[in-house]
């Protein structure tokens, strides 16, 4: 048997549209053993698919057909404290867990470099998927059929504070509602942002995350579908964070804020959640940087 642990991930960070991402302190894990079945289940009560249309079983299956090996089945458990369809990469951590998982009990044919490539093309682009498998702070580029991925270990001087509402949004309502094509002049603010964003967190210059998050290529027409999103953005700029984006398709907001005052944002902002009944569906967490991304953390 082995078990892997996999982070939940926030992409885009406001101007690195579909192609940078972080990890965060929350994790799935999933736990693997060969058998003549597929048996699925939750530890955690999570309401994970039994079947074998299974995100993590299907990955694995996906991993021993690349591998020549055939499956005869597997049996896998499950811990999902990442929720679903909230912008906090879900699918890639199955994905992530999947692929990590079956080639564990494979015996490791495939390299790190492996597993991010085929992960990306079973999610369609690496902002969540790299972030997932390397942890940090990772910017990508795929090309030619190879992901190209550069990480950056986030340093503590920075947390993250989640906005999490109480509803859905599937990434397909959100790609949705992006327009098919932006001027020359968006694709350019974007591309000088998204460039200051990678340089910002290089070089630990997190003052310019306020200037680096800025976007015109997709926040403005998700937001809208995010109820109560514009209050959200203006209660965590009235309480001093650096930065303040849809996290990955939404509908989580999240914000970047200094560790030496974490503390008291959470609590205003939490106290502010409660006593306004525009913004009752959020809840607060409070995330630091995972910079391991996925891990074997038990093999027998």
């Amino acid at each position: 048997m082995v078990t892997v642990s996999v982070p939940a991930t926030s992409a885009n960070i406001g101007s690195g549209f579909d192609s940078c991402g972080l990890a965060l302190s929350l994790h799935n894990t999933a736990a693997f053993e060969e058998c003549d079945s597929v048996e699925i289940s939750s530890s955690d009560g999570s309401q994970a698919p039994c079947t074998p249309g299974n995100l993590v079983y299907r990955t694995a299956k996906e991993v021993y057909a690349l591998c020549g090996q055939r499956l005869r089945g597997l049996r896998i458990v499950q811990t999902n404290p990442i929720p679903m369809a909230r912008g906090l990469g879900s699918s890639s951590a199955c994905i992530a867990a999947g692929i990590l998982g079956a080639n564990a009990l494979l015996g490791g044919p495939l390299t790190r470099e492996d597993m991010l490539t085929f992960a990306t093309k079973l999610e369609g682009h690496p902002d969540n998927v790299a972030p997932a498998l390397l942890g940090g702070f990772v910017v990508s580029a795929y090309d030619g059929g190879k992901v190209y991925s550069l990480k950056k270990t986030i340093a503590p001087g920075i947390v993250f504070m989640a906005f999490v509402p109480d509803f859905k949004l599937l990434t397909e309502r959100a790609r949705a509602a992006l327009p098919k094509t932006v001027s020359h002049a968006d694709a350019v603010y974007n591309l000088s942002r998204a460039a200051l964003l990678a340089t910002a967190f290089c070089e630990e210059r997190y003052d310019f995350l306020p200037v680096a998050t800025r976007d015109s290529l997709h926040q403005q027409y998700r937001l809208p579908l995010i109820e109560g999103g514009e209050a959200v953005f203006a209660l965590a700029d009235g309480l001093g964070a650096l930065a303040t984006f849809i996290s990955g398709a939404g509908p989580t907001i999240l914000s970047v804020v200094r560790t030496a005052e974490a503390n008291v944002f959470f609590e205003r902002a939490r106290q502010a959640l409660a006593s306004d009944a525009e913004l009752s569906h959020f809840s607060l967490r409070r995330f630091t940087a995972d910079n391991e991304g996925a891990k074997l953390v038990e093999a027998s």
